[in-house]
This record gives structure tokens, C-alpha cells and sequence, in this order.
């Protein structure tokens, strides 16, 4: 059953943490920045681990805030996620359990694939009955803004119905796939095109930036959601060549290619085009950055940085390694879900701080409206972390995952819970356990599920338990499935 939020409820906290105060000593509601980078795994930044793309920009904002080394997106591909960021609900709940397919191609009454079994049905877009933050916010006399990427559904429930009062190139596609693609002409209703040539994530961030401008006496929610570093794999030719250069110059030692079931997996980062596509999604961060500092905003802006789901690595131009994680975007194993998050909370978080607490995306809603010092509805599935950006400690309790999909990159119907140090991963397709310890097997290479039993059963218990409270919707037998002969 969806949970509707109230849009009624403001309450002031006289003890609360997040009031913020302006350099003349004014309490001011907090502002909030928050960037969503698409396909972007987790170690794809220098300051998490990268030593090959370049990222000084993000990387200065950890270094001045609060890096997460276990924040987890609610799904392994990135309309669920969205979806959960927005509302706080699992994606199971809010109803969107696959990415978003406009023509219902992953829609079972529309399946062509040859699988043992069909994929659940899901919603094509974000129903209006779900609350978002935009909405949350503005009905406090919040200005919200939302740039880039929406792929929650089409025309009638694009950013404009859900709460943000511009829309900056937000519509039903899951990639920049009209015009020049990533450069202008874009050919998307919801963005003008540039000059000719101009590039998207340059384009995104000047409008947030206008839109923080034009806002700065108010509080603000500037939401920029970047198409980058989706497909198509294709960057600014001058990034490109530095890549190339800078490829010719590191010798890399080992193999280059792996494989995850049946599918080669990139085991190194080196693709120059998609080093120069997370470069220029950097400069846009960095652009937005320095606007809050220029305006005198840093002080009053709580800044988020996020990933949908896992790096690309299994398929589509295999672009990146998601390495100690095993697997990638659209699969169950750590390197589909596990994201590099960010937080600078001023006057909350610590510079240079790390928050090894696992957390999940159906938390920030809860977290941001803390901050705001608004109540958010005790039924949302996501619980705040404000208390974690103090340094404090936070009894999380376990986080799920349900997936009754077959993803383009090769991950097949799954479920998860991570409780404590344990992940139990189900299959669907023969109900099938793996148990893994992450604090001493990060990559998910040794299944314990046998040494583990009583561990094991109490968390099919508990997914079992979840599965049924939020309504999941299971996979069906397919009629016209043809098995494949050795």
C-alpha cells in the first residue's frame, strides 16, 4: 500500500542541531544542494580510490565534509533509486522497481527475452500520491529547482508535477539520446538548446547556478541531477585526449578483463572517454561549488553527492571497474549498489571526516527534512542520519533490496538484506542463499551461508518479513520460455 507523507506538519525542535545562523548571527533554514551523478561507481573518484580519473573538485568537497564508505543506493539500477531518494520509500512501496522504460519493453506483457521466468510488473511513473521532497519543501517556502536527469515517467509527472518549480531538461528518457546528445542541440522539450556545441553538463550546472542566484534570500532546494556519466559513452574532445595521453603514461600491470557469470567484466580504469566524461562532471560540481562561496551561501548550504547505482562494467562499452567490489550497475553483488556519498553539513560535519555506518538512499528525505526542521512521517522507510553527520552513532537496523527483473547487464532476479557486517543475497529464479561477511570479504568471493546457518535463516526471516510488508511483486513462470540446449 503507498504511504502518503503530510504536507501539513511543521514543528520547530527547540534543541535541534540544524538551525543555521548567517555571519550576523540570523537563524536561517538550511539550503540544500544536492547532486545525483548517474552510473557512477564507487570508486570512481580520486578521493574514493580512483588513480585514474580526476576529480579535484568532489574531492575537496569530501575533504570539507563527510565521506560514507557504505552508502548504498535502494536498487541496482537507477529509476528505483531516484524514486527512493525523492519520496524515502523502497522502491517496492513507491512502486517503481525497474528502470523506466516509456515503449513497456521490460513490462511482462511486452517480454521478448528468452528467460525461465517473466519480470514483475511495475509502475511507469512516479505516482502523485507519493510525497516528494520537493514537495515537502515547498509547502515550507522552500524554492526548489530540479536540472538534468528524471526518468520517473513521462509528460504530466515530470519534475514540474512533483513538487520543483523549474525544470531544467527533466523528462522520460534515461539518457541524453536527442540531438547532439550530450552536446547542444540537446533536442529535449524541458532544456533550450545552447549555442551549438555546448556541452550538457556545463549547460546543468549554469542553471543551477542561475537558480541559486535568483533564490539566495530564500531557502532553496537545487536539486542537479546529472546525466552523466550514463550512456552514450562520448566527452569533450580535448578531456578525451588528456585521457589518451595520460593512459600512454601509466603502465597498467595485470589483466584488463574478467568475468561475472556470463559476462566480460573491465577489471582496470582506463577507458579515456569515460575518464573525461566523470572529469566534466567534476568541473560542473566544482562550478556550482564555487557560485555557493561567491554568493556567501556556504555557511547556510548543506551539500549532498550521491550515485544512482554501481559503475558500468559488465556491458555497454564495459567503461569502468568497480574493483574490490565484485560486479556492477545492474547486479545484486556490492558493485551494483554500494555508492561514493558525500556530505557537507556546516556547522554539523567535520572536515575530512569518514562515516563507515551503512546507510541507505531511502534516508536522505528523512535526513534532509531533520535538517530543515520539518517532520517527516514516521511511516517513511528511511531513517535520518543526522546524527551520524555529528559523529554520533546510529542503530540503522538492516537495509533490502528486491529486484524481480532481468537487467541489461546481466544480473538476474535477486533480493538482499544487509544487517550488520552480513548480506544474505536471495535468487529468485531457484530461491537460491548466498551469505557473505562484508567486514572481511568486500568482494563477495566466499559464500559462508553453510558455516553460518543460524545467521542465514534469521535473515531470510527478516527479508522474508520485509518482502511481505512493503508488497513485492515476485516473478511469474514464463509460458513461452524455450530452454537452450548445451
Amino acid at each position: 500500500m503507498v504511504r502518503q507523507l503530510s504536507l501539513l506538519v511543521w514543528i520547530a525542535l527547540s534543541c535541534f542541531v540544524g538551525v543555521f545562523q548567517t555571519a550576523t548571527g540570523e537563524e536561517k533554514q538550511p539550503n540544500f544542494v544536492f547532486f545525483l551523478v548517474d552510473d557512477l561507481g564507487w570508486t570512481d573518484l580520486g578521493c574514493f580510490g580512483s588513480g585514474f580519473y580526476q576529480t579535484p573538485n568532489v574531492d575537496a568537497l569530501a575533504s570539507s565534509g563527510m565521506k560514507f564508505t557504505q552508502a548504498y543506493a535502494a536498487c541496482q539500477v537507477c529509476s528505483p533509486t531516484r524514486a527512493s531518494i525523492l519520496t524515502g520509500l523502497y522502491p517496492q512501496r513507491a512502486g517503481i522497481t525497474d528502470y523506466i522504460n516509456p515503449a513497456g519493453g521490460n513490462q511482462p506483457a511486452k517480454w521478448k527475452r528468452n528467460t525461465r521466468f517473466l519480470p514483475a510488473p511495475y509502475s511507469d511513473h512516479l505516482p502523485h500520491e507519493n510525497v516528494t521532497i520537493a514537495e515537502q519543501l515547498k509547502s515550507v517556502g522552500y524554492a526548489t529547482f530540479f536540472a538534468g536527469k528524471w526518468h520517473l515517467g513521462s509528460e504530466g509527472f515530470w519534475p514540474e508535477d512533483q513538487g520543483f518549480d523549474v525544470n531544467q531538461g527533466g523528462i522520460d528518457r534515461g539518457g541524453p539520446y536527442g540531438g547532439k546528445r550530450y552536446f547542444s542541440p540537446y533536442g529535449n522539450p524541458r532544456l533550450k538548446d545552447g549555442p551549438d556545441g555546448e556541452h550538457l553538463p556545463d549547460r546543468l550546472a549554469t542553471e543551477t547556478i542561475k537558480f541559486i542566484s535568483d533564490n539566495k534570500d530564500q531557502p532553496f532546494l537545487a536539486y542537479l541531477s546529472f546525466y552523466s556519466v550514463h550512456t552514450p559513452l562520448l566527452a569533450r574532445d580535448d578531456l578525451r585526449q588528456k585521457y589518451d595521453e595520460l593512459k600512454t603514461r601509466i603502465r597498467f600491470r595485470g589483466p584488463i578483463w574478467g568475468r561475472e557469470g556470463a559476462r566480460k567484466l573491465r577489471l582496470v580504469q582506463e577507458h579515456s572517454v569515460y575518464a573525461a566524461m566523470v572529469e566534466a562532471m567534476d568541473l560542473a560540481v566544482g562550478r556550482v561549488l564555487n557560485s555557493l562561496d561567491e554568493l556567501g551561501l556556504v555557511e547556510n548550504t548543506v551539500v549532498f553527492f550521491m550515485s544512482d547505482n554501481g559503475g558500468l562494467s559488465t556491458s555497454e562499452g564495459h567503461p569502468t571497474s568497480n574493483l574490490p567490489l565484485r560486479g556492477g550497475k545492474g547486479w545484486i553483488y556490492e558493485g551494483g549498489i554500494r555508492e561514493p556519498m558525500i556530505v557537507r553539513a556546516p556547522g554539523v560535519t567535520k572536515a575530512s571526516s569518514e562515516c563507515h555506518q551503512y546507510v541507505s538512499s531511502v534516508d536522505f528525505m528523512p535526513t534532509i527534512l531533520e535538517l530543515a526542521n520539518v517532520q517527516a512521517d514516521p511511516k517513511l522507510d528511511g531513517k535520518s542520519f543526522v546524527s551520524l553527520l555529528e559523529g554520533q552513532q546510529l542503530d540503522r537496523g538492516p537495509i533490502y533490496w528486491h529486484y524481480p527483473h532481468y537487467g541489461n547487464q546481466g544480473g538476474s532476479p535477486s533480493a538482499a538484506v544487509r544487517d550488520d557486517n552480513w548480506k544474505l543475497i536471495q535468487f529468485l529464479e531457484d530461491d537460491k542463499y548466498e551469505l557473505y561477511d562484508l567486514d572481511s570479504d568486500i568482494g563477495e568471493q566466499t559464500n559462508v551461508i553453510v558455516e553460518n546457518e543460524q545467521v542465514a535463516a534469521r535473515l531470510k526471516r527478516s527479508l522474508a518479513a520485509w518482502q511481505q510488508d512493503v508488497g513485492a511483486k515476485m516473478i511469474t513462470p514464463n509460458a513461452n520460455y524455450k530452454p537452450k540446449t548445451q
